[in-house]
């Protein structure tokens, strides 16, 4: 139950981040829009909804963003009306031209990550954590923490290109028993503390 409204609490504190902030990079919604419907055809509300499932449900773009840039993309000849249609719901699919596009931007994404592949995330973002401990100690708990960080990126890459749900569930197991065991060392030194 603890572990629900954690989750909860931090996915709240995401939203009204993101919703404050300019965190969503530019490019980011155009592309995850020729993505949905390349699946399929969609509507702006399902769009939105899938984009909200493949953010975790930490960013739901707007209609005031999804209908401006779906009627962009119509008249740049990039996405039409799909043939079937449903009383009341205007769904899109692309055209040549949209998945040429999406096929330019998927690889616009892969030269961006290929080119960042040697950047350090824990060097700036979680070397200093360590910072209070014995200099040896901290080094090893630096490269530790750095490797750990290298490994999750990764896999980050490796399931965007291609996974199944068993190497997700695999690895989601993983990262859960890893978190378990820190939080086990936390709460141990934490009742040391205070006995």
């Amino acid at each position: 139950m603890k572990a629900n409204s954690e989750t909860h609490a931090r996915r709240h504190w995401m939203r009204y981040w993101m919703r404050r902030t300019a965190a969503v990079p530019k490019g980011f919604l155009r592309y995850q829009l020729l993505k949905a419907l390349s699946e399929k055809p969609m509507s702006g509300s399902e769009i939105m909804s899938e984009i909200e499932k493949q953010t975790n449900g930490y960013w739901r773009p707007s209609p005031g963003s999804i209908y401006p840039l779906l009627a962009w993309l119509q008249d740049k000849g990039c996405i039409k009306e799909a043939a079937e249609k449903e009383p009341g719901m205007r769904r899109y699919t692309l055209t040549e031209q949209g998945k040429a596009l999406l096929d330019e931007e998927t690889k616009t994404r892969e030269e961006l990550h290929r080119r960042l592949e040697h950047f350090r995330p824990t060097r700036g973002l979680m070397g200093p954590i360590w910072l209070g401990l014995d200099r040896e100690n901290a080094r090893e708990l630096r490269k530790t923490t750095k490797d750990l960080a290298m490994a999750v990126r990764d896999l980050f890459h490796e399931l965007r290109r291609e996974h199944s749900v068993e190497a997700v569930e695999k690895a989601k197991m993983v990262l859960e028993e890893a978190t378990n065991k820190i939080r086990n060392i936390t709460r141990s030194l934490h009742q040391q503390d205070t006995e």
